[in-house]
């Protein structure tokens, strides 16, 4: 989830081109060269910005749900009391990532167990936290949801929404906009049915 506005820096750099490498060909299908070359640096010069892949994979997935959680919490912060508005901004900025880091769901759902325990705890420990924060929202528009209910709603959104590695190579969807409105109605349209009798 890029939030930079100015170029990218070295490290951001090599942290897209591995996730993309990692996605297409797996972890273990791509080396350092690779990973290297796609940036126009030699692969030992690599060691320069990271220990070796473990140490990217770990940033990749770490990073990101560490992103998702602190991008919600900000748009819980910044949410003037529209708890319906604040629901449709989590959705958004879900919707982004889902568009534009494609690549790192398919590495999280591929590679998330290659992490160390301790990288992987602090994964899941954020996700947790992401969850929670879009339950107190749901249940607050869906009062007639339990929390347990609204939970499973927010994972099966999720899948829903990270369904987008999945839905065809770049240029066969619609434009962005359009696939970013149809996510959007889709998402809500699940929240609503499990917010009904």
């Amino acid at each position: 989830m890029v939030t930079r506005t100015g170029a990218p820096t070295r490290r951001e750099q090599i942290l897209k081109e591995a996730a993309r490498l990692f996605a297409e060909r797996g972890f273990h299908g791509v080396g350092v060269d690779e990973i290297g070359a796609a940036v126009g640096i030699s692969g030992p010069g690599l060691y320069r910005h990271f220990s070796g892949k473990d140490a990217m994979l770990a940033e990749l997935l770490v990073g990101i749900s560490g992103q998702l959680l602190t991008g919600g919490r900000r748009r819980v912060a910044e949410a003037s009391g529209n708890a319906d508005a604040l629901l449709d901004s989590l959705i958004e900025g879900h919707i982004d990532f889902a568009l534009d880091d494609r690549p790192l769901i398919t590495l999280h759902d591929r590679e998330l167990d290659r992490l160390r325990d301790s990288d992987r705890k602090l994964v899941r420990q954020f996700q947790r936290q992401y969850v929670e924060l879009w339950v107190e929202v749901v249940r607050e528009v869906y009062p007639r949801l339990s929390e347990p209910s609204a939970r499973s709603a927010v994972h099966s959104v999720f899948g829903l929404l990270n369904s987008t590695p999945h839905l065809g190579r770049a240029g066969t969807l619609p434009g962005r906009g359009t696939t970013a409105l149809l996510l959007h109605r889709m998402a809500r349209g699940a929240f609503a049915a499990a917010g009904t009798d």
